[in-house]
């Protein structure tokens, strides 16, 4: 077995395990952040629980490097799982897709092309949107002058943000919280014109359809 074939078969059989550990990445760290009354045992073990499930989404990465044929090439073209891996908040990009595959692996219909990008941006966007409203919420609910107080303020800046509305009543005051602005800035724009883009490609389908009809 060549090291591309191990490679294929290692990601094949680690996705439903990643996907467990991703999902439970996240609950860990909304956990800490939204429950401010932890105990310091509950706390101790919810932050055990954080970096545990962070040093699988290293060791995948590296394990996956090692089994790679051209590494160069490797990292060249999978310079998302890199991101994701040293910024694990970022995991929602890849929670959606690791479930996509293991449902078309398990033989469920597929949906037609418009309505998989829509849901893949759908819920990708609401993933991330809560995992960027937590990473806000922890840096700026106790900065001077910040107007994010409250998780639910945090949620209406990440739907404005990811929307690319921008009301301005709830903006990060903190270096962090700014980066995290940005980084959600552009990828709401890739994400509302997927769905946009898929919605009206569906509507145009269907019109031309109905005209033949």
């Amino acid at each position: 077995m060549d090291g591309q074939a191990r490679l294929q078969r290692w990601e094949r059989d680690r996705d439903p395990y990643l996907f467990a550990a991703s999902l439970l990445f996240l609950t860990s760290y909304a956990v800490r952040v939204l429950d401010t009354g932890l105990s310091p045992g509950w706390w101790l073990f919810w932050t055990i629980v954080t970096y545990l499930t962070w040093s699988l989404f290293v060791l995948d990465y590296l394990a996956r490097l090692l089994l790679s044929d051209d590494r160069r090439h490797f990292i060249r073209t999978r310079w998302l799982d890199l991101i994701v891996t040293v910024l694990p908040l970022l995991r929602p990009l890849r929670i959606v897709d690791m479930h996509d595959r293991m449902l078309r692996r398990r033989g469920h219909p597929r949906l037609p092309l418009e309505a998989r990008v829509m849901t893949y941006a759908g819920l990708t966007s609401l993933l991330l949107g809560f995992a960027a409203s937590l990473a806000v919420y922890h840096d700026e609910r106790a900065a001077p002058g910040a107007n994010i107080r409250t998780f639910g303020d945090a949620v209406w800046w990440a739907a404005s943000t990811l929307t690319t509305t921008g009301y301005g009543d709830a903006t990060p005051v903190t270096t962090r919280g700014r980066w995290i602005a940005v980084g959600l800035m552009f990828v709401g724009v890739a994400l509302v014109g997927a769905v946009v883009g898929s919605f009206s490609s569906w509507l145009m389908r269907r019109f031309r359809q109905d005209g033949e009809a």
